[in-house]
This record gives structure tokens, sequence and C-alpha cells, in this order.
């Protein structure tokens, strides 16, 4: 298996290569050069086995020659051995037809857990065997950093620097990244918003000298292994609604848009998913890209559900990749003209986008009205995120298939928006009941290239 840049100008790569580059060279965004296709038959095989089987069955394909089969069944089952729900990904009915999937049962109490546990691992038994030293660099909303660095830390072979916007994530989200006491995990709080620590790290890969003298490697949703690795709970929630005999809808509540691509990516594999709902909350430029075919950010507003405090999607390109019938040139274009102000997508490609995903937004108000709703109906209690992609799926059900929403954290990263909804504060699992008096360990720098750059040499030589 062999993986291509989304603007078609950088070098091909295996999936070990792909994994640790991250972003390609010529700033486009890595995919595999044809999308593996399960039968029905090897779907309807998924029915009953374990979350670590199925994710080797779906995953395998795209992995070449990177790792035999019992190395990379032992990754998966240490990536997933700290998760606190047998199930990994447990489904839970809200209503006839309306089922969450609750992705929240990981280390950091977040759906990107799934990706950056698996990643670690494969970074860890990637690096031991090369015996090569990496430096990650990432930025985030809120979840991928502690993520990441929950992920990451202590192991030997690696440094981590994840920027964060200061003051726009919720403190247990800030504290997740900030406590961890190893000496190679590095919490920096960026002055502006996600997509301002975002371009950052963007410019770092591009500055190759800088790259190249850290050895820089990225596990942001720029990853592809980020991906494939949510790839998985698409397909494990499917089957236990009755795929491949029965279709399905998913509504994801999405930021940078890398969790509905990787449904998308499901989709081409052969999971016979109806629409993919993308849910958006008050930064809501994708739901006004796929309705009137314009993007053009026009600046964060901060919201209670900070991680989709997003106007740069990155993932969204590659969805352009396909949109655009895979013309690498025509991406390159696009992304050309939203560092210019924003793009017009072409009719053809805006009605390639219209035949796999629908989209809606959720403000503030309905966020709250419908954590409390939820709670009152059902006793689950909701995330501001994962609220938002109750709200936007109600409207979007259609008699006859199930629509599966994705609580993307637990409700405990976000307590003070949830109590104020709810009147009730979500406690943290015991695991992390002591939070709070931890030591925080941060760095406040600018959002200025050479700064950044500069704090990074210095800490990796210490």
């Amino acid at each position: 298996m062999k993986y291509i840049s989304t603007r078609g100008r950088a070098p091909v790569l295996g999936f070990e290569e792909a994994m640790l580059t991250g972003l390609a060279r010529d700033g486009g965004l890595y995919l595999p050069e044809r999308i593996p296709v399960m039968r029905a038959g090897e779907i309807r095989a998924l029915e009953g086995v374990s979350y670590e089987e199925a994710a080797f069955r779906v995953m395998w394909p795209f992995i070449g020659e990177a790792f035999t089969e019992d190395e990379f069944r032992g990754i998966i089952a240490r990536a997933y051995a700290g998760f606190g729900h047998a199930a990994r990904a447990p489904l839970v009915q809200l209503a006839p037809g309306h089922f969450l999937l609750e992705l929240f049962h990981g280390p950091t109490l977040a759906f990107k857990d799934f990706a950056m546990q698996l990643i670690g691992q494969l970074f860890e038994f990637s690096l031991r065997r090369s015996g090569k030293r990496v430096c990650i660099v990432g930025a985030t909303s809120g979840d991928t950093g502690s993520a990441a660095i929950e992920a990451f830390r202590g192991l030997g072979a690696v440094d981590v620097f994840i920027l964060y916007p200061h003051g726009r994530v919720s403190e247990v989200q800030r504290r997740q990244m900030t406590t961890p006491p190893e000496d190679n995990v590095h919490a920096l709080a960026v002055t502006g918003d996600f997509d301002d620590a975002q371009a950052r790290v963007k410019d770092m890969f591009n500055d190759f000298a800088f790259r190249d003298a850290v050895g820089l490697a990225g596990v942001n949703s720029i990853n592809w292994a980020r991906v494939l690795a949510q790839v998985v709970y698409y397909f494990t929630s499917a089957v236990s609604l009755g795929a491949p005999d029965r279709k399905v809808s998913f509504t994801v509540p999405t930021g940078n848009f890398g969790d509905v691509f990787a449904g998308y990516i499901a989709r081409r594999m052969g999971l016979p998913i109806d629409r993919l709902v993308v849910a958006t909350n008050q930064n809501d430029i994708l739901h006004r890209c796929l309705s009137t075919g314009e993007y053009r950010p026009d600046g964060v507003i901060p919201s209670i559900s900070p991680s989709m405090d997003i106007q740069v999607s990155s993932n969204f390109e590659r969805a352009l990749y396909y949109a655009y019938g895979q013309d690498g040139g025509a991406v390159a274009q696009v992304m050309e003209e939203l560092k210019a102000g924003g793009f017009s997508v072409s009719q053809g490609a805006l009605e390639a986008l219209r035949e796999v995903f629908d989209s809606d937004r959720c403000d503030e108000e309905a966020t709250r009205a419908t954590i409390r709703r939820t709670w009152e109906a059902t006793g689950e209690l909701l995330c501001p995120h994962s609220a938002v992609g109750v709200h936007v799926a109600e409207a979007h059900r259609h008699a006859g298939v199930p629509m599966i929403t994705l609580a993307t954290a637990h409700p405990a990263k976000f307590p003070a928006a949830v109590e104020a909804a709810s009147g009730i504060r979500p406690p943290l699992p015991e695991r992390m009941a002591d939070l709070y008096e931890r030591e925080e360990r941060v760095t406040r720098v600018a959002n200025d290239l050479v700064a950044i750059e500069t704090l990074i040499k210095e800490r990796i030589a210490n």
C-alpha cells in the first residue's frame, strides 16, 4: 500500500513513512493510492468480535509491509488496554432509531484516544526498531493535545510540543495537557485561536530546515494513521445495528473534519452508510460551504463547544481531493486561494460532496437546550459537542435508517457548561479525581513562528 499527497507533488510513501511524516512536503495530506473494499461477508463477520479484532481486520489492508500481523495485533491490544469499557465504543439508544456512540471511555475521555493511543504504540514500535528520535508538534482545540500527551508521555525517543489557544479550552482539557510531569512533554499556550496554532504548526512543517533539524513529526488529524484508526468504530457500530444488510447514517460533531472523513473512508470501503451529517456549532463554515459552495473564514466566535471553534478545517482538503476527481492540481489551487481569503467549490465538486454529506448548525441556546432535554428524557448527560450532534441528528433522521450520533467527549471535560444547562455537575472518573490538585506546567508563547521554533530547539537541547 502506497500513500500519495492530496496536492500531487510530494514523494510517494509507504504506511510507516507516511505516519512518521504527517504533512506531505508539498503541504498536502497523505491518502492511500487506493481504498481497499471489504465484501459484505467480511463486514458481516465483524458481528460479535472484540473491538481489537475488528480494528485489525479493518485497518490491516492499509498497513502494507510496515508490520507483521502479530506485531500489529500486539500494537492494537496495547493501544486499547487502558479503555474503561469492555466494548471500547458502546452504543446507547436515545430514541427509536436514534443511537449515541460513546467514544469517551479512553484515557483522556475523548474520541481522540481511539487514534492517539494507537499512534503512540505505532510510533514507539517503529522508533524502537529504527533507533531514531522524533519531535512531535501538534495544535489542538482541546482534545487532541491531551490525547497526544497521554499517548507519548515518558517515551524515550519522542519529544512532544502541543500548541493550544490560550484561554480557549476548558479547564479539564487544559489541566490534562499541563499536569503530566514527564520531561518529554510540553504544553504551549499560544496567543490567538486554534486556527492560529494550527497555522504555526503547518508553517513549521513547511520550514524544511527546521523540520529536518529537529526530526519533526505530526500527530494532528493531518496524520493518515489518525483517520484510519477512527474508521473502525463506524464499522463496529453499524454492524451492531444490522450492517451490511441494513443502511445506517451518522451525525458527527465536526471541527477539523477528520472524524467525519473517517466515515467517508468507511463508506468507500463498502460500509452501507446512507448519509454522513456534518454538525457544526456557531462557527459553521463547513455548513455554509456545503450549503453555498463558498469556503470563506470569517473569524472564530468562542463557544461552549470549544473543540469545534475552527474556521480552517484541515481534513476538508481530503474530501475535496475526492470531490475534484483526485486532481491534486485542483486541490493545490483552492488551497492557495484559501490563503488569500477563501475559495469557491466548483459545481461538480459541490455536487460530489452533497452526494455523501448533509450539514446543519446548532447555536449556543439550542446546545444547552439539547443537553437539558436529553438528560431529562434519557438520563444521558451530553457534553456540548455531543449535544450539537444530537440536535442536528434529530432534524436529519429518516424513517427506516438508524441514525448514530457520535458522542465525542465525556461531559466531565466541560463541567461548567453542562452544569449550567442541566443543573448536574458531572464528576470526573475516579482515576482523574485529583486532576484539579495536580501541579501545572505551561509556557505562554506569542503567535510567532520564530519564537516557537526557538523555544522548541532549546527544550529539545535540554
